[in-house]
């Protein structure tokens, strides 16, 4: 019952920009920490972004900090990453995930929830 949804993935050129939308059902979006993976070719999946549950307070990889904005609004169930500056590294599918919990915000097992992903791919 419990869905992420992810969207706005696609190809564009280094240097563009994008934003995904995390689409959330089945639960009361504001009880949870979010947060935003991403998994390359050949690589595991590594932590992007989280948000709290208000939104106070942000985390970001070292990779995407300040490039990469993420942000919620809890009445619509939304989670946004929005991607600044993006480089060919920056290629990956990237899942959206929830977690209920108090566990460190930058670890894939603290997630209880996880989308499909979406997939963004920056060409050179």
């Amino acid at each position: 019952q419990v869905r992420l949804v992810e969207s706005g993935g696609g190809l564009v050129q280094a240097g563009d920009s994008l934003r995904l939308s995390c689409a959330v059902s089945g639960l009361a979006m504001g009880n949870y920490r979010m947060g935003w993976f991403r998994q390359a070719p050949g690589r595991g999946r590594d932590f992007v972004a989280g948000i709290n549950w208000a939104g106070s307070y942000q985390y970001y990889a070292d990779s995407v900090q300040g490039r990469f904005a993420i942000s919620r609004d809890n009445a619509k169930n939304l989670v946004y990453l929005q991607m600044n500056s993006l480089k060919p590294e920056d290629t990956a599918v990237y899942y959206c995930a929830a977690t209920s919990g108090l566990g460190h915000i930058k670890r894939m097992a603290s997630y209880n929830f996880w989308g499909q992903g979406t997939q963004v791919t920056v060409s050179s």
